[in-house]
């Protein structure tokens, strides 16, 4: 039987139940990028737009079996890792990656949830360090994430930023991509350090609200354009365009009083006038 040239990514994450972030947003990243969407949970939330109101991690055993049945039945073409909850988790998600190594991985290290609530538990920092860091294609931190990982203040300027995105490239992970989202001013560069090489991505901040979700969207993109074999500094070029569009276009959507998501489809979904 020949292939599928639709290539297949699995997200190892946390699900939301509002759709913006998490699991949710991961299979519409996969599906607006042309891939066909596969998810592990690791955690069940209870959130929307406006912040986290719970948290319940599930069993290591039960998220590494989740893992394994996949992997067992279907090809995977590349994974992502998003929300582990804590250093259990963290084990279990890298002893299953383990056997399946040379697939491409995009670890989006979350920790902190749009409206300041911990997604991450202080003692699983350390088992994200040493046990999913090296198993990484792609990190991709903002810079609050990038400062925890190192144990650094948080960047304020480029030099510190391309200084983090270098160091983090010592802890294991084959390429960086800082986000400068949180840097004041009206630019949003974020710096790729791939085999070496230093690399910018300009672009500037746009005015809204709706970015709930950005990070898991634009990391599950990465793993869709790496698992159709696109080099890391081109995958970030698409991703980061595609990602653009579908914030500058979120207020087609109504979804919510808070940090509303973003346009996973703006491509695809024709907005029409109401009567």
């Amino acid at each position: 039987m020949t292939p599928s040239p639709i290539r297949n990514v699995l997200t190892i994450a946390g699900s939301d139940p509002s759709g913006g972030a998490g699991i949710q947003a991961d299979l519409k990243a996969f599906s607006a990028r042309g891939c066909y969407g596969m998810a592990a949970i690791t955690a069940l939330t209870a959130q929307n737009t406006r912040g986290v109101s719970a948290v319940m991690p599930l069993d290591p055993a039960f998220v590494a079996e989740q893992i394994r049945m996949v992997f067992s039945d279907i090809r995977v073409d590349a994974v992502k890792i998003g929300m582990i909850a804590n250093a259990g988790i963290a084990r279990a998600v890298a002893e299953a990656l383990r056997p399946h190594r040379g697939i491409p991985v995009v670890l989006d290290p979350v920790m902190i949830a749009k409206g300041g609530a911990s997604l991450l538990d202080p003692d699983a920092v350390e088992a994200l360090r040493s046990e999913l860091l090296p198993l990484a294609t792609l990190l991709t931190p903002n810079l609050p994430e990038a400062a925890a990982l190192l144990g650094d203040p948080e960047a304020s300027d480029r030099r510190i930023m391309e200084s983090q995105a270098i160091r983090l490239t010592a802890l294991g992970p084959r390429c960086v991509l800082v986000k400068g989202g949180h840097l004041k001013g009206r630019e949003s560069p974020d710096v790729l350090v791939a085999e070496g090489e230093v690399s910018w991505f300009e672009a500037d901040r746009i005015e809204t609200r709706n970015t709930h979700g950005t990070g898991c969207s634009l990391s599950s993109a990465l793993a869709a354009e790496l698992a159709k074999g696109l080099a890391t500094s081109e995958a970030v070029r698409v991703a980061k365009v595609w990602l653009a569009e579908a914030v500058r276009t979120s207020g087609a959507l109504s979804v919510g009083s808070g940090h509303g998501p973003v346009h996973h489809f703006h491509a695809l979904w024709k907005v029409t006038e109401q009567d």
